[in-house]
This record gives structure tokens, sequence and C-alpha cells, in this order.
């Protein structure tokens, strides 16, 4: 299994070069939030982490009641901005709060920001939940995306997998004093799941 962290604005500097040499492979880090909210930190952390040669992922805070589009948008311009996407790169969408919506209602805010960023950044976005969240109804249509499931109450690389998914492709198993990860598989599988230039 491979080991992996995310981060955001509220971890600060992250130190890469630290994290790979203690055997962290991968790495998330917060872009964006809703339609204008850019994290300060994201730019560095998306270099640091190229640098010190992770699997580099970034992911967007949804905020349901906005424009799923221009949240997209914003997200992929912010991206491009840090030096954009090279191939095997990650995406992933934070799906954990539903600002009072229907579940329906996020799940269809969640579908289409999904299909604006596979259309037009190349890349099929992971979905980062948890049970309570994706039991609710609110990732209803989303299956065909791999689930990057917040289980801190589970046995590393052991978590319970909510509907509609069937399996786990992340997880998320330690909230402190760092988010940690693992995947189920190699480097070479996680990067197929990734940015292709094709």
């Amino acid at each position: 299994m491979l080991q992996g962290i995310d981060v955001s604005n509220w971890q600060g500097t992250v130190d890469w070069s630290d994290h790979a040499e203690a055997g962290v492979a991968f790495g998330f880090a917060k872009a964006t939030e809703g339609g204008d909210y850019t994290d300060k930190w994201f730019a560095r952390n998306w270099n640091g982490m190229r640098e010190s040669w992770l699997v580099c992922g970034a992911y967007h805070f949804a905020r349901p009641k906005g424009d799923p589009i221009e949240q997209a948008r914003h997200f992929l311009d912010v991206i491009r901005s840090a030096g954009g996407l090279r191939r095997g790169d990650l995406v992933a969408l934070d799906m954990e709060t539903n600002d009072g919506l229907r579940p329906e209602q996020v799940a269809r805010h969640a579908r289409r920001w999904c299909h604006h960023v596979e259309r037009h950044g190349g890349v099929r976005p992971f979905i980062y939940t948890f049970h309570s969240f994706a039991n609710g109804g609110n990732c209803a249509g989303l299956a065909e995306y791999p689930l990057w499931i917040a289980s801190p109450e589970s046995p590393r690389g052991r978590p319970a997998v909510p509907g509609p998914w069937r399996d786990w492709t992340i997880h998320q198993y330690a909230h402190s004093p760092l988010d940690r990860n693992v995947f189920h598989g190699s480097r070479h599988e996680l990067t197929r799941l990734g940015f292709d230039p094709r």
C-alpha cells in the first residue's frame, strides 16, 4: 500500500521533501473552495510535491449552493496558474457539506462538477467523503468515480464502503496530527487514475 497525506492552508508551510524521505508517495493539497476561494498555499504545495517526486493531487471543497460549472472552472484555472496538470496528476472533489440543500441537489451538483472537470481537464476526479454523508444520499450517481473515504475509525486499509460504491480506492485513516491516507496498489496503478494528456 502507498502512503499519502493531504493538506490545506491549516498546515501552513509543508516540508514535502521531509515527507518524501519518510515514505510518503502521494499528496493532495487543497486548491479551491466554492466559486472564488483559492487556498493561498496551493501553488507552493503543488510545486513542493512535484519537486519531491510525489504523485501530485489537488482537491476542491464543494459548495453545493453555488454553480458547479463556475466552481469547476475556478478549480482548473487555479491548477493551471500553479503550473498545470502533468501525466498521472490526481484531482478530487471534497464532499462534506450540503449547504442546506436536499441530497439529490447535492449529488447533481457533484455530477455536473465532475463532468466538467473530466471534459475540460482531461482527468476523472476522486470523490472524497465520509460514511454518513454518502449514506444520506448525497453521492448518488457517483459510483463511476474512485472513492477516497474518510474513515479514521476503521483499521488502516480496511474501511467500510458506503453506497453507491462497492470498493474504496484511497482510505484516509488518520486526522491527527496530519491527515494520512493509503492507496491499495502501486504508484503506477495510482498514476493511471490521473491525468492523461492524450
